[in-house]
């Protein structure tokens, strides 16, 4: 083993050692409240069940708003497509068998009116798209076709209905086209154009208010004097943004009482359906956040995950199950924070937006990885053709390694061995995420 991956498993496992044990009650817990934290998998449950409880809300939007949104109504057919018999390619539409006498003009294109209904014998030229002429029996390609004074001849055999798109081959007025719950992605949109619509029924974006936490951080200039450089208010209203939510706004909160009470406010008063905040979720002295859920009467739903990094993340109802109004309390170092978001807020907002779990696959992890002996590990990972190669800078408060990665991957307690298939989170700018 190299010297600098000696030093990391080092590390690894004395981090480990002074971990929680789970086993020795909830005194020696993780997550802030003294609760004992919940398995990782037990958390992502916890978070689609808050979201798929809450009443869905809709509203009709121009196709170009919709684009990311989900369909609340079926998509139906409003006309036939095509409504007319269309030609499927440049060439000449031809009535009985040939040779045929080329019509003069300038032929059929598309969106022109109905044209003359061809005679027997008789060749039009005619475009993509355009309207059939009446009594047409095929389209013969331009390629496949040679003209010899006003006479024109197939070089190839000529089959009825050829190249001609018959009205309603795609669908007839009234057919569904894509179920309640369909993304609605540019393809989408296409065919929602196509079908004669100007506005669908979708449900909206999830609205999410971001509060950070803390008398530390500094919003410019570099670090000095004990102060740090802000890293997540630029961080994560992008990345909730690629997650499909609206970011309504960004505000930070100091460690002291008026910081608790502006805290309290927003808790209470926001119209959020979702409040992040960051920092403050453990049990230190100006950890502000779990005495402020308990005086705002939220419901704890998750308090502390059995996770590394970002063990002391929360998830907390605020108000009646119906509203949805929930809290998503994420640790105040950085990569513990990502760990939050996709544990907890991910999950929670798909399930508000309405939109089906990512589906779920593995890939097999190049290296040996070390694990924590009891809870799961989300270590940054560059993704190969091949592999999940795990990339060294994945301490709590390090972005070194994430800002490189593809993706995470999920490390059972006790660690995995090269070549073991892991669970693989992607990241949502790697697989494209949400259309915004």
């Amino acid at each position: 083993m190299p010297p600098t991956d000696a030093a990391d498993h080092a590390l690894d496992e004395a981090l480990a050692l002074v971990s929680r044990d789970p086993r020795s009650g909830p005194a020696a817990g993780g997550g802030g409240g003294g609760g004992r934290p919940i398995t990782w998998s037990q958390a992502r449950e916890t978070a689609v069940r808050a979201g798929s409880g809450v009443r869905p809300r809709s509203h009709r939007v121009p196709l170009a708003a919709a684009l990311g949104e989900v369909l609340t109504e079926p998509l139906e057919a409003l006309t036939d497509l095509p409504s007319f018999d269309t030609s499927a390619m440049d060439g000449w539409a031809v009535a009985g068998p040939g040779p045929w006498t080329v019509r003069p003009g300038e032929g059929v294109l598309a969106g022109s009116e109905r044209p003359e209904p061809l005679a027997d014998g008789q060749a039009v030229r005619i475009a993509t798209g355009a309207r059939i002429p009446g009594e047409t029996t095929a389209v013969i390609r331009s390629e496949h076709s040679r003209e010899s004074g006003a006479h024109l001849y197939a070089e190839r055999p000529v089959l009825t209905g050829q190249d001609i798109r018959p009205r309603g081959q795609e669908c007839r007025s009234g057919d569904l086209l894509l179920p309640p719950g369909s993304l609605v992605t540019p393809a989408v949109l296409g065919l929602a154009a196509a079908a004669g619509y100007d506005e669908l029924p979708t449900r909206p974006r999830p609205r999410v208010e971001i509060l950070v936490l803390g008398d530390e951080l500094l919003t410019e200039g570099r670090p000095h004097d004990g102060l740090i450089r802000d890293a997540l208010s630029p961080m994560l209203g992008p990345w909730l943004t690629r997650l499909g939510a609206e970011v309504t706004g960004t505000r930070r909160l100091g460690d002291d009482p008026a910081g608790a009470r502006a805290l309290l406010d927003a808790v209470t008063g926001s119209e959020a359906d979702l409040v992040i905040t960051t920092g403050g979720t453990a049990s230190g002295p100006v950890d502000h956040v779990h005495p402020v859920l308990l005086q705002a009467g939220a419901q704890l739903l998750v308090d502390g995950v059995a996770v590394r990094p970002g063990h002391p993340m929360l998830l907390a109802r605020l108000g009646d199950r119906a509203d949805g109004r929930h809290l998503v309390g994420l640790p105040g170092n950085p990569l513990a924070a990502v760990s939050g978001l996709l544990t907890l807020a991910e999950p929670l907002l798909r399930a508000l937006a309405g939109r089906r779990r990512r589906p779920r696959y593995t890939a097999p992890v190049r290296d040996d990885v070390p694990g924590h002996p009891y809870d799961t590990r989300l270590v940054p990972v560059v993704l190969t053709d091949e592999h999940a190669v795990p990339l060294r800078y994945h301490g709590p408060a390090m972005l070194r390694g994430i800002a490189a990665a593809d993706a995470l991957a999920v490390v059972p307690p006790n660690g995995a061995r090269s070549g073991q298939d892991l669970e693989i989170l992607d990241l949502p700018w790697v697989t494209g995420g949400c259309f915004t």
